[in-house]
């Protein structure tokens, strides 16, 4: 099994996957590597939690899908752990759609007569990613307030799995409560 290169090499921000040719069929990436996210939401989404984290992004950068896999199960496992299954929610807001090529070129005593050097370099899909710029947010986690310690915590240990810069932001919702005569209707006189 060939190792995977390393996140210098697919850490700029590239153009996406287009190809244009003169041969019809060769102007599209004929296949979709496997991706290793499983979920995207974690939690219960329909609870009203008191606060909102958010990790944003301070550079420009790709970030291939098994990072962000890894960094979502070490932030899930912090909150599964303190507070189980209903007591936070987490989202992954970024989907790794950019297409990562390789144009694999053989190196050694007698590669002129294996490779084909740069005759097709368009390469083959070997991995995804997304492309994640200054100010979008990548995670967002929604807790109550006596849980923002924890939160942070996650988030943090998430942001260490990541290439880039991260910053956590701290965004306080109010929590919506129905008053008793806001939705009674008017007596009848």
């Amino acid at each position: 099994m060939v190792r995977l290169r390393k996140f210098c090499s697919y850490q700029k921000i590239e153009r996406p996957y287009t190809r244009i040719s003169k041969y019809k069929k060769q102007s599209y990436v004929k296949a979709r590597p496997h991706m290793s996210i499983v979920r995207f939401e974690h939690g219960d989404p329909r609870s009203a939690f008191d606060i909102t984290l958010n990790l944003v992004s301070l550079k420009d950068t790709q970030i291939r899908h098994n990072a962000l896999e890894s960094a979502r199960q070490t932030s899930n496992r912090v909150f599964e752990k303190a507070l189980g299954k209903s007591g936070y929610f987490l989202r992954l807001r970024k989907y790794p759609f950019h297409i990562l090529r390789e144009n694999a070129m053989a190196t050694g005593a007698g590669a002129d007569r294996m490779s084909q050097g740069m005759q097709l370099s368009f390469g083959k899909p070997i991995s995804s990613a997304a492309q994640v710029f200054v100010g979008e947010i990548l995670f967002e986690v929604r807790v109550d307030r006596k849980n923002s310690k924890l939160a942070k915590l996650a988030l943090n240990r998430a942001r260490k799995k990541l290439p880039g810069k991260f910053r956590i932001i701290e965004v306080s919702q109010v929590r919506k409560t129905a008053s008793p005569s806001a939705g009674a209707a008017p007596a009848a006189a």
